[in-house]
């Protein structure tokens, strides 16, 4: 079984299917590890992150540690936590942020990595695409009324908004998400870390 999880990551991190749409060339960034109990699924790499090879190497980072309650080191911890974005590669910028990520990756991956984790008790899942393709129809009509309704997901799913910076307003709008959700999150994760 190593085998097949050393070369499906292998054949994963060389992928090159988007190539002719991502302005800065494909660069799969993503951890994962078959004993990862906690998987955190992005959208996609900003650009500092293609840049690193590391993933949420950047503001979004920062807050989104601040809200699992670990440090780096927990964090970059594959065995413990699992990292794999909707699309592995930066997709670029647009008039308002980054591009949102390309729909083949999803298609040609996501399946088949999710499948090398079968320990995954919790996923935090930030964002509308990463909303559509993990809650489906359960998704609501915007992203604040997915949020809103966390327990319906829970807890298995923690869905989050993306902790970008741009999201400040929205976070300000939003008190209860800091106030109900977060705390939730961290107990959650606290528990699941200290099992192993």
């Amino acid at each position: 079984m190593a085998g097949g999880f050393d070369d499906t990551i292998a054949a994963a991190r060389a992928c090159e299917l988007c190539k002719v749409h991502l302005p800065l060339g494909p660069r799969p960034v993503f951890q994962i590890s078959p004993t990862a109990r906690i998987l955190v699924v992005g959208q996609a790499p900003g650009r500092k992150v293609h840049d690193t090879g590391i993933p949420f190497n950047d503001p979004s980072g920062v807050r989104l540690r601040n809200w699992m309650g670990v440090d780096a080191p927990v964090f970059y911890d594959s065995s413990r936590i699992a990292l794999l974005p909707m699309g592995l590669c930066y997709p670029g910028t647009g008039k308002s942020g980054d591009l949102p990520p390309r729909p083949e990756c999803a298609v040609q991956w996501r399946r088949t990595l999710l499948d090398l984790m079968p320990d995954i008790q919790l996923m935090l899942v930030i964002g509308q695409y990463a909303h559509a393709w993990h809650l489906g129809p359960a998704q609501k009509n915007t992203l604040t009324e997915t949020v809103q309704n966390w327990q319906n997901y829970w807890p298995r799913v923690a869905v989050l908004p993306h902790p970008s910076p741009r999201n400040n307003i929205w976070l300000k709008k939003n008190p209860w998400f800091e106030k109900d959700v977060v705390p939730a999150v961290r107990e959650k994760i606290a528990g699941l870390l200290k099992q192993g």
